[in-house]
C-alpha cells in the first residue's frame, strides 16, 4: 500500500508539473536569436510558442519542434493584423508567462545612409521594430496578464541609444530609429500596464554571430555565439522585476544608456 501510495504521488507531481510549466512565446524563431531562445527556453521545460513568417520553409526550427514536444511552431508575421489576431484568438485564455518581442530587420547600411535612403525600407523597419511589438504585446496582453511571471520582452540595441557608444558614429538611419522608438514605445507601454503587474524589459544580444549582422548589415568584428547572447539576456529576463525593469540591459548584464 506504501508503494502504491508513493508512486501515486511521484505520478501526481509529474502531471502538475507538466500542467503548471511556464509558457514562452517567441516571435521570429526560425533562425539566429530567435531559434536560439525557443531552443533553450525548450532545454529548460519550458511550453514553447515558436512563431515565424513562413513555418513550411522553418527546417531548422522543424527539426528543433520533432525533438521538444513541448515546442509548437505556429504562423505570425508580426506586420500581419490579421495573422496577430487569428493567433491570439487561438490561445485565448492560456497565459503566457513570458512574451518576447524578437522579430526584426536590419537592412543594409547602404540603403539607410546619408544620400542613399530607401523609404520601403525605413517603412518596413518601423512597421516590423516598432509597431510589430506593439500590435504583438497588445493582442497578447491578456495573456501575460493571466500568467505567473508577467514579462514582455523586446530584443534592443545599442544603435538605438543617442548617448551610448553609437552616439558618434553616423549612418544605418532606419535600424537605429527604430530601436530608439522601440525604447520609449516599451518603457510607455510598461507604465500602462504596470498596476496589473506587467514586466517589461529591453535586453540587447551585444554582437551576437547572426545572419542579420553578418549578411545585412555586412559586420565583420569579433562577434559571440548566439548561445552566448540568448544565455546572458534569458538571466537578465530571469532577474527582471517591476523595480528594476526601466533600461536596456546587454547581454552581459551592463546597462544600455538611453
Amino acid at each position: 500500500m506504501r508503494i502504491c501510495a508513493v508512486l501515486l504521488t511521484t505520478v501526481f507531481l509529474l502531471v502538475t508539473g507538466a500542467a503548471n510549466a511556464a509558457t514562452v512565446l517567441v516571435t521570429g524563431s526560425n533562425r539566429g536569436l530567435g531559434f536560439e531562445f525557443a531552443k533553450q527556453y525548450a532545454e529548460r521545460g519550458y511550453d514553447v510558442i515558436a512563431t515565424c513568417r513562413t513555418p513550411s520553409e522553418a527546417d531548422d526550427l522543424k527539426a528543433l519542434a520533432a525533438q521538444h514536444s513541448n515546442l509548437v511552431i505556429e504562423e505570425l508575421d508580426v506586420t500581419n493584423q490579421g495573422e496577430i489576431d487569428t493567433l491570439a484568438a487561438k490561445y485565448h485564455g492560456t497565459p503566457i508567462d513570458i512574451l518576447i518581442n524578437n522579430a526584426g530587420i536590419m537592412g543594409s547600411p547602404a540603403d539607410q545612409s546619408m544620400g542613399s535612403l530607401d523609404y520601403d525600407l525605413f517603412r518596413r523597419s518601423m512597421d516590423t521594430n516598432v509597431f510589430g511589438v506593439m500590435a504583438v504585446t497588445n493582442a497578447f496582453k491578456e495573456n501575460v496578464k493571466a500568467s505567473e511571471q508577467k514579462k514582455v520582452i523586446a530584443i534592443t540595441s545599442v544603435a538605438g541609444s543617442i548617448t551610448g557608444p553609437w552616439g558618434n558614429i553616423g549612418g544605418i538611419y532606419f535600424y537605429r530609429a527604430s530601436k530608439a522608438a522601440l525604447n520609449n514605445v516599451m518603457r510607455a507601454m510598461g507604465l500602462d500596464l504596470r498596476k496589473d503587474g506587467v514586466i517589461f524589459g529591453l535586453v540587447a544580444p551585444g554582437a551576437a554571430d547572426t545572419d542579420m549582422l553578418r549578411e545585412d548589415f555586412g559586420f565583420t568584428g569579433k562577434m559571440i555565439p548566439p548561445s552566448q547572447a540568448v544565455a546572458g539576456m534569458m538571466k537578465n529576463i530571469d532577474g527582471f522585476t517591476l523595480e528594476n525593469a526601466n533600461k536596456p540591459i546587454d547581454f552581459d548584464g551592463s546597462v544600455i544608456d538611453w
